[in-house]
């Protein structure tokens, strides 16, 4: 797969971590053929899962429709790039300009 998407959100509790692996393991068992979860981080104030894909818009949108509307699309980062590159492209929201994992 060509891509890494990356999921972020602001956490640092045992809470946060729990959610985000139970967010995870949806991911997991719904996305659809050619996109991987390919793990998660925690640290820093943040959560990140991590998605392999040929098609990160498409997989963003997928995942967003699998994880639902709920208070933590509120505070989500998301953002790709190409395996081989470090440069993030900004898919969410919108306006933000820089994007990083801790």
């Amino acid at each position: 797969m060509r891509y890494q998407l990356v999921l972020q959100w602001s956490g640092s509790s045992l809470k946060d971590y729990d959610e985000m692996v139970a967010m995870e393991n949806k991911l997991i068992e719904n996305l659809s053929e050619g996109s991987e979860v390919d793990g998660h981080d925690a640290g820093s104030g943040e959560v990140n899962i991590f998605i392999l894909t040929d098609d990160p818009e498409l997989t963003f949108s997928e995942a967003k429709s699998i994880l639902g509307n709920g208070v933590r699309w509120l505070s989500v980062r998301v953002a790709y790039r190409e395996i081989t590159k470090s440069h993030y492209i900004t898919l969410w929201p919108e306006d933000l300009t820089n994007f990083r994992i801790a």
